[in-house]
């Protein structure tokens, strides 16, 4: 057996420098954004004749059609802080919610853990496992806890700082618009880059302190250590579910209730200042879909390293007490920082966008060459980090595992997931025939439209699916239950490019919003809408991106229960396990059901109030008065916070009813179930969303013969769009990014729980 060729003091190096260098890029990017004014400023007469006027060339001015560039600028700011404001004030609330809720399971997890050796205070043979020798049960509880508590602190510092830096940015992406298209992606994108570098860097410094903090205590027993650590995923897991579930009602009730009343019934342009609904419309894109969605992708990363780091716990890495090896996770991750800083500067230094077509080419090349570049480092990483050969351990067999294997193992996760991302967007971009024969339906009404969204989105479940089962079969072919963990890791080792990619999107659509509100040219609003469009097609492979790593890393959290909880095989013909099967196999359906049915009740409100609003307001349509967007922000802040609790208590409180009531068996047959059909679903609701989302901007934008042949906006082929791109929001921003939480925050839970559930579960089965 071969050694490493990187020392286990160069790990410790390697590791905190890589992110320490990702915190100073991000920070370095933030700088160079703030550096855009959106105040306006009065120029020195040098700096007129030097064809400056508050920052901008005069060109800029006279672009602007007449408009005064004083009121231009000042009415940005304003917009940009109503929306600043108010996602802030939303966030903080969610946060006290969710805070008491912290502090409660945090109570559990001590409470439960600390009873399997009724509050042991003395180091003594694990009752779950009888091969080895537990730490105190008391430490092991207060050890956890604390995990759990650091996974959710930073969940929410990585949504809180994703939002702010994308309200920070939405208007100076608008303002920089004036001077090119060019300039105005490089404004987004760089935005984006804050919070996606910080998101990873912070992620990996955090696990890798805690690491370290705890070996302290734990010394040689790096079982122990390493099952305190699966806290922290179920931390992170926890506070994006109550993120993405919350966000995703707040900004779809507003966008539902801004598109049925002012895009059909009033026949205004979308962000139109007029419709009360648009505020909150677009505070909602920053609370859902980048606070909510960067704290889903810290719960994806968390729990793919926690999972990875426990099955490598009971490996040769744990047993030799092989420090460089057992990390080679945290080693992925951190090259992974590296390559996407790579990556990222063929966006905004190396090659400069000069025409709306060479946006969505420039964010697609990102992921290919952050992909490509990464299976070098992979490579790499699996040379000087991993001895020549290991040994694994699977379910009480030994496997002989050759460093070479490890990477094929990575990079079979690596690769799927940028296959599973460009089928997404074959299935959701108007550039190709299933969105186009969506577009094409409409010319029948709304109810043709849904049918043949409905059947893309389940259609499109097929290449995805194979292309997961693949990885699942190549990688546990090669290492066992290890190599499922890592191929998560691959997946999700390029997080800071997809997080940017994906943060982007949000706010180029914020910065259309904003130009439409501030009454800025129309040469202007082609270019948001431009850059918004690129950001709709590559979300939808960040989509595609999460679901496929959700189902990688539910299925390693999946193996790394089983056995911290001694089972030793899972057979679906025993009762306990089949019934675990099939009502697991329920949950997606019913977590999905009450997601959107709370969308629905929150958008009946929204839209009775912006009907009213249009109503009751004098000279609110022919633009003299100024509509009530409080009262639609609230409305949305009332009814999200409210219906996030149902859906949240149902995911959290099933692994504990079940393990309690039915023990470990029947708990394994759940997480099978609802990761099986929890994949599916995601993958159809996304994928239908989406394409209903992008029919309607196919025929909005009329850039084809056939686009054209539907009608223009306000046609009936349009508002039939308009219907199912509205029946579309709640799935692919609400439940379908849902599933990925759910399936995999009930694979930690029963993780971190499990050996309470081997010792006093199974209460029912006892009694009878």
């Amino acid at each position: 057996m071969g050694e490493a060729l990187l020392s286990d003091l160069g790990t410790e190096i390697v590791i905190p420098v890589c992110a320490v260098i990702g915190i100073v890029f991000s920070l370095v990017q933030w700088v160079i954004v703030s550096k855009v004014k959106v105040s306006p400023e009065k120029s020195s007469p040098a700096a007129a004749n030097n064809n400056k006027n508050g920052g901008f060339t005069e060109s800029l001015i006279e672009e602007e059609e007449g408009l005064n560039e004083h009121n231009v600028v000042q009415k940005c700011a304003e917009i940009q802080s109503a929306i600043s404001e108010g996602a802030t004030s939303f966030l903080f609330t969610e946060y006290q919610y969710v805070g008491i809720f912290m502090v409660a399971f945090a109570v559990l997890i001590f409470l439960f853990l600390g009873s399997v050796e009724g509050f042991s205070t003395k180091s003594q043979p694990c009752t779950y496992d009888s091969t080895r020798t537990c730490k105190p049960a008391l430490a092991t509880a207060a050890f956890s806890t604390i995990s759990f508590l650091l996974g959710a602190v930073t969940s929410v510092v990585s949504g809180f700082l994703g939002m702010k830096i994308a309200t920070y940015a939405n208007a100076r992406t608008t303002l920089e618009a004036r001077k090119g298209v060019g300039k105005a992606f490089i404004t987004a994108f760089r935005s984006g880059s804050v919070m996606g570098f910080l998101l990873a860097a912070n992620g990996l410094l955090v696990l890798y302190i805690t690491i370290n903090v705890f070996k302290l205590y734990y010394g040689d027993d790096w079982e122990g250590l390493f099952e305190s650590i699966t806290g922290y995923g179920l931390g992170g897991s926890s506070m994006a579910l109550f993120g993405r579930v919350g966000g995703g009602i707040y900004t779809k009730a507003a966008d539902v209730g801004a598109d049925l009343v002012g895009k059909v019934e009033m026949n205004i342009p979308e962000d139109d200042p007029r419709n009360p609904a648009v505020i909150a419309d677009n505070v909602g894109d920053n609370v859902g879909d980048i606070a909510g969605m960067g704290s889903d992708l810290f719960g994806s990363y968390a729990e793919s390293s926690c999972a990875a780091l426990v099955v490598a716990s009971i490996s040769s890495f744990g047993i030799n007490h092989d420090f460089t090896g057992m990390l080679y996770p945290l080693l992925i991750s951190s090259v992974g920082i590296l390559v996407c800083l790579l990556t990222s500067l063929f966006a905004t230094d190396f090659f400069e966008i000069k025409a709306v077509k060479d946006i969505e080419p420039t964010l697609k090349k990102q992921l290919i060459i952050s992909t490509a570049l990464m299976t070098f480092g992979v490579a790499l990483v699996s040379w000087i980090g991993l001895p020549s050969s290991f040994t694994i351990f699977n379910f009480g067999v030994q496997k002989e595992v050759q460093n070479w294997q490890l990477f094929l193992c990575v990079c079979v996760g690596l690769w799927a997931g940028l296959i599973i991302g460009f089928i997404t967007e074959y299935y959701t971009s108007n550039a190709y025939s299933p969105v186009q024969d969506v577009a094409d339906s409409c010319r029948t009404g709304a109810a043709t439209n849904v049918i043949f969204g409905l059947a893309l989105g389940y259609k499109s479940v097929i290449i995805p699916i194979f292309a997961i089962a693949i990885s699942i079969f190549v990688s546990f072919s090669f290492a066992a239950m290890y190599g499922i963990a890592v191929a998560a890791l691959g997946m999700l080792s390029t997080i800071a490019i997809g997080l940017a990619i994906d943060a982007y999107g949000p706010i180029s659509d914020n910065a259309g919003g904003i130009a439409e509100m501030a009454g800025m040219s129309h040469r202007i609003r082609e270019r948001t809408d431009a850059l918004d469009a690129a950001g709709n097609t590559t979300a939808a492979i960040g989509k595609g991106f999460a679901i496929g790593s959700a189902a990688l890393v539910s299925l390693a959290l999946f193996g790394a229960f089983v056995s911290r909880a001694g089972i030793s095989t899972v057979d679906v013909l025993t009762p306990k396990v089949f019934i675990g099967l099939i009502v697991g196999a329920m949950l997606p359906y019913w977590f999905s059901a009450m997601t959107m049915k709370s969308v629905g009740k929150a958008a009946l409100k929204m839209v009775e109030e912006v009907r009213r609003q249009f109503r009751d307001i004098p000279g609110l349509m022919e633009g003299t008065a100024k509509p009530d967007y409080a009262t639609c922000v609230k409305i949305s802040t009332d009814a999200s916070l409210r219906e996030m609790i149902p859906p949240g208590a149902l995911v959290m409180l099933t692994p504990l009813i079940v393990g309690i009531l039915f023990g470990v068996e029947t708990l394994s047959g759940v997480l099978a179930g609802a990761l099986v059909s929890g994949v599916q679903i995601a993958i159809s609701a996304s994928n239908t969303g989406g394409a209903w989302d992008n029919a309607k901007k196919y025929i909005e934008a009329g850039v084809s013969e056939h686009a054209r042949t539907l009608g223009p906006k306000g046609s009936d082929a349009h508002k039939a769009a308009v219907i199912g791109d509205t029946v579309g929001d709640p799935l692919k921003d609400t439940s379908g990014p849902s599933l990925n939480i759910l399936i995999k925050l009930m694979a930690v839970e029963s993780l971190v729980f499990a050996p309470f559930f081997a010792t006093h579960g199974s209460l029912l089965f006892k009694l009878f």
